[in-house]
């Protein structure tokens, strides 16, 4: 029998670390290949990771609550089949100034005037933290408040290990840090009989997320109501067909993918990233789409290169993202990369929305509820009064980079791809 090492598998193209959350499986237990082994989470997603391996599990390597680098054995499996793992990854190591004396962080004043020193509880935070740089700043002795007032240049904001190297570096050397000021915060009121739910982590890390994309990004928010018809009648004449012979239902949502996709590569300049002072133009159209759990929080998973796919592709991947969000599924993959995304308020019966911008994209569209509605037509023998399909369109944008006459005219170009489809088009 071979001893087997189990690794830490790569999740993602910006992932290099994960926390183990929980053992699936404990020491003497047999693992068929490619079974769930346990669950792990990064700062996108938590996961389940499979062995890559039948066999027994011997020795458990990593506790749960243990943050582990990508490429680090978790765990030794025997097996009947030698092992051919590939060599781990090992990241660029990062200058550490030595270790500083014990800093004696300010008192925090108490409600009642009086003063108690603060408790690094991370939990507490309103901002989401790795665990890698939660565990440099209790090295550090970085209290919460402190750890707050770091700028990021991660995604979002958000604090990666080099701004938190460089600020702990800087605190050493006595040099003055310019952090953002946190915004005053004013006591929530609590009465008898309110109940006090805590965030949970998704939470925590969607509120963030929202917090720093409105304080980077101006948005501005514009609006149009497109005529439906076409494609309702069209969806309505093929959605029976289509289930039957691909074993789904087809929806709205890759029409709107599809749609959106044609008006990206009439206007690239909305398919664009931000950093400082330049515009990155991205070559691939990776749409994410915003899907809601049974939890209530939102999640945003990515079809890659939409641009590629027929319309029944679209559908079969808007379908399985959707699917796989729903039920905790999704890898780390999965939900990286995106260029531009959609999200469908009509779901809730919502007519239009202002969606705030998915850094560091520069766009996002939000479409509403169908609605049948009188229209004037305009026929060869006048003007006429018809029940129509309509729908509004939302469109944020980065009013940094995207001015009115690039949004409005990317935004009325979806609308003409929608109201211009063919009815008899074939699927």
């Amino acid at each position: 029998m071979a001893r087997v090492e189990l690794i830490m598998p790569k999740m993602g193209e910006s992932i290099m670390e994960a926390t183990i959350l929980k053992w699936l499986k404990k020491p003497g237990d047999k693992i068929e290949q490619d079974e769930s082994v346990l669950e792990v989470a990064t700062d996108k997603v938590d996961t389940e990771v499979p062995s890559t391996h039948a066999g027994v599990l011997e020795e458990i390597l990593a506790k749960e609550g243990e943050v582990v680098k990508v490429g680090k054995p978790i765990a030794i499996l025997s097996s009947s089949v030698a092992a051919v793992s590939p060599a781990p990854e090992t990241p660029a190591k990062t200058p550490v100034a030595s270790k500083p004396a014990p800093v004696v962080a300010a008192p925090v004043m108490a409600t009642n005037g009086t003063s108690h020193a603060p408790v690094a509880d991370y939990k507490s935070s309103s901002r989401f933290y790795s665990p890698l740089v939660k565990n440099i700043a209790k090295e550090e002795r970085i209290p919460v408040a402190e750890l707050e007032s770091i700028p990021g240049t991660g995604a979002a904001g958000r604090v990666t290990k080099k701004d938190i190297l460089a600020y702990v570096q800087n605190r050493q050397g006595g040099q003055p840090i310019m952090a953002r000021s946190a915004a005053p915060l004013v006591p929530a009121s609590i009465s008898a009989g309110d109940e006090i739910v805590q965030m949970d982590r998704m939470r925590k890390m969607i509120a963030e997320r929202m917090v720093d994309s409105k304080r980077t990004a101006p948005h501005v928010t514009s609006f149009v109501e497109a005529d439906l018809t076409n494609v309702v009648t069209w969806r309505n004449k093929v959605k029976a067909e289509f289930e039957k012979r691909e074993g789904e239902a087809i929806t709205f949502t890759p029409i709107f993918i599809e749609a959106i996709v044609k008006a990206i590569k009439d206007f690239p300049m909305i398919n664009i990233q931000v950093d400082g002072d330049r515009i990155i133009k991205k070559k691939d159209i990776n749409i994410g789409m915003a899907v809601a759990l049974p939890s209530g929080n939102l999640i945003v998973p990515v079809i890659k290169n939409a641009d590629q796919y027929s319309l029944t592709g679209l559908t079969k991947a808007v379908n399985d993202l959707a699917r796989r969000a729903r039920e905790n599924k999704l890898k780390a993959d999965d939900l990286s990369g995106g260029t531009f995304t959609i999200t469908n308020v009509g779901t809730f019966g919502n007519v239009m929305g202002t969606p705030i911008i998915m850094q560091p994209q520069v766009a996002i569209m939000a479409t509403g509820a169908i609605q049948k509605k009188p229209a004037v037509l305009e026929t060869v023998h006048g003007d006429v009064i018809a029940i129509r399909h309509k729908m509004f369109l939302s469109h944020s944008y980065d009013h940094r980079v995207v001015d009115g006459a690039l949004g409005g005219s990317f935004l009325r170009r979806v609308a003409d791809y929608l109201e211009k489809f063919e009815v008899n088009r074939a699927i």
